[in-house]
């Protein structure tokens, strides 16, 4: 398509807004503002060990260790202050949360605050940028309580604390070979991929689809001693190929960058899981439910796929932290929906059918 018929996001978001003659806008300006954080991030992970070894795997000085108990690279701490800097002066926002930061962060007094709350990963997957595998950002918009809008109040940890199904948009950016944003505001999800030469986002997928069958799976199998039997089983079915009980055969992927599985399954279909599992009993998974799971979730279901915990539908979960975790699978639609029957029929003792026995092509 002529680069002239190409719609730019500004474009996309202003038809977007039509549906609703009697909105501010604002919501419009503030996923431009996101967007602009989103081209600044892209530029500074495009120079890589070119730019002062902000890559590097090295912990920096001091051994900073954010709120997940991680050691921060320069380039997380970086990303962290791009997406605040980006977002904390334009009266959009009632607060912001980050899974760098321990508590949310509150809009300077010298700014106006607007309605609108954003919560962000601003980095994810950054232990793969020395490797130069592709790496992102995740970002969930969410409305401040009334009670905030109307009072001008700060914003706490409670107000964040929402379900899935409140979001108002959410997106990612994906760092690659190209630089994309996948973003929905409630109708659908569209692509967008940056054209370096005008440094604008060019809308590129329109109407992104996951197709609801699928013959590969991601998963971490090194984990694979620590799952539950409903996962353990799933996985075994899916590597028993075409003589199994699924008669087809799949292939496995895993690149241990949320944003790059997420994309590629949008992309072609797949079903991804990062289950809960017993490796770290205080932990009920690992992912983070407001920054990832939840923005993720919200494209997946837009594009006709699933997002489930296993045992229930992931944007119907509603938080109980700001930086809770959870379990979360999901993708193509008919995949998730096995998965989750799997959790629910009992163990396979209880089935009392010797065929079912709890065995698995992982175990010793």
């Amino acid at each position: 398509m002529p680069l002239s018929q190409r719609w730019t996001l500004t474009r996309y978001l202003i038809e977007e807004r039509r549906r609703f003659p009697t909105a501010s806008g604002d919501l419009n300006a503030l996923l431009l503002d996101v967007s602009l954080a989103c081209k600044a991030i892209a530029r500074i992970v495009a120079f890589g060990q070119l730019d002062d070894g902000l890559g590097s795997a090295a912990p920096p000085q001091g051994g900073a260790v954010n709120v997940q108990g991680e050691v921060q690279k320069p380039l997380d701490v970086l990303s962290n202050q791009i997406f605040i800097q980006m977002n904390d002066w334009s009266g959009h926002l009632a607060g912001m949360a980050s899974e760098e930061m321990d508590a949310p962060k509150q809009i300077p007094a010298a700014h106006a605050r607007g309605k609108y709350l954003l919560v962000f990963d601003p980095l994810d997957g950054s232990s793969n940028i020395d490797v130069n595998v592709s790496v992102g950002s995740i970002f969930s918009v969410l409305r401040a309580p009334q009670e905030v809008v109307d009072s001008g109040r700060d914003v706490t940890e409670a107000d964040f604390l929402q379900a899935g199904a409140t979001q108002v948009a959410a997106g990612y950016a994906l760092y690659g070979p190209t630089t994309m944003l996948v973003l929905t505001v409630g109708n659908g999800v569209a692509g967008f991929t940056l054209n370096p030469n005008l440094g604008e986002f060019m809308l590129t997928h329109r109407d992104i689809r996951v197709p609801a069958d699928t013959q590969e799976f991601a998963i971490n199998s090194s984990n694979s001693r620590f799952w539950e039997p409903p996962v353990k089983r799933y996985v075994d079915e899916c590597l028993a190929g075409q003589p199994g009980p699924r008669a087809k055969d799949f292939n496995m992927r895993w690149i241990a960058s949320m944003v790059a599985e997420a994309h590629r399954i949008l992309m072609r279909g797949g079903v991804f899981l990062y289950p809960r599992d017993s490796k770290d009993a205080s932990k009920p998974g690992r992912l983070r439910l407001l920054y990832e799971a939840n923005p993720i979730a919200l494209l997946m279901e837009q594009a006709g796929g699933r997002a489930s915990t296993g045992r229930q539908p992931m944007l119907g979960v509603k938080p109980t932290e700001l930086h809770q975790r959870i379990g979360l699978v999901f993708g193509s639609k008919h995949e998730v929906e096995r998965i989750e029957r799997y959790h629910h029929e009992p163990p396979a003792q209880e089935r009392g059918n010797p065929l079912f026995a709890d065995r698995g092509l992982f175990r010793n």
